[in-house]
């Protein structure tokens, strides 16, 4: 809404504010706040406090809907904190991010708002480093993971419920790379990335049924975790109505200069290969 742009000198009410969060994983140990390590929390409760936005996250309620791991990167996390300043949150939030986080759309919510919990289903892509020759084999084995099933054997369990409902998985191939993208309720730690690593099996010749025995068997020793750096947390559905925010210079000008680096490497690469 239009006064929500600007600060009330007189305004005192507190307004919930969600956010849209993209980052770039590899400089990051993880999304949640640790106290000796620099994670996609710590930054944002950082950007927040030098904007005067809040004081104490906690008091703020300040969360994210989920964490992602060391490596992991985002399209669709959600970020969510109490404020008196909502418009200067709005309009400066991004420039006091690191330039490797930045935020692409707002939503004001009810100050009950939690987007952890009331997140109605998470997606994530992952991007295989290689090209497996079996792909459309990758693609029906990713229909087995439709349903309600005891993901023991892809995730790293501990204390939870090895239970999860996947809505959808599939396969595809698109410019020159294939994707696993999957959306579920909710994901067990390494869950997708362990999910990946089986696809990526059956991707280069093992059986499809090897789906099927993992998630039907006792649990054995769970699945090497696929790499993180291929992992993006692509979507959070908490049913909210996104307001765009456009990205800062700072982070237009560090994508562009790392797509340009990696363009770089894969022609020296190219010139040097034996």
């Amino acid at each position: 809404m239009e006064e929500d742009q600007t600060d009330h000198p007189a305004r005192t009410s507190p307004v919930r504010l969600a956010f849209r969060v993209s980052y770039l994983g590899g400089r990051f140990f993880g999304s949640q706040m640790q106290a000796s390590e620099r994670t996609v929390e710590g930054e944002f409760v950082a950007a927040c406090q030098r904007l005067s936005l809040f004081d104490d996250w906690r008091k703020a309620g300040f969360s994210f809907a989920g964490r992602t791991d060391r490596g992991v990167h985002a399209r669709g996390q959600v970020a969510a904190f109490t404020t008196t300043a909502p418009g200067r949150a709005i309009t400066v939030i991004n420039t006091q991010l690191p330039p490797d986080c930045w935020c692409t759309g707002y939503a004001e919510v009810s100050l009950q708002f939690h987007p952890r919990f009331d997140a109605r289903s998470r997606t994530y892509r992952y991007f295989f480093a290689e090209v497996p020759e079996h792909i459309a084999a990758m693609d029906r084995a990713a229909g087995l993971f439709l349903g309600t099933h005891n993901f023991s054997n892809f995730a790293r369990v501990e204390d939870k419920n090895p239970n999860r409902t996947i809505l959808s998985a599939h396969v595809t191939e698109e410019h020159g790379f294939v994707s696993l993208e999957v959306t579920a309720e909710s994901f067990l730690w390494h869950q997708v990335r362990c999910m990946a690593s089986a696809l990526l099996r059956i991707g280069n010749g093992d059986d499809v049924n090897l789906i099927a025995r993992l998630l039907t068997s006792d649990a054995e020793r769970p699945l090497q975790p696929a790499p993180a750096e291929g992992l993006i947390l692509w979507d959070t559905n908490c049913d909210l109505a996104w307001q765009p925010l456009p990205v800062g210079e700072r982070s237009r000008t560090y994508l562009d200069h790392l797509c340009r680096h990696h363009a770089l490497m894969e022609t020296v690469c190219r010139k040097i290969k034996p």
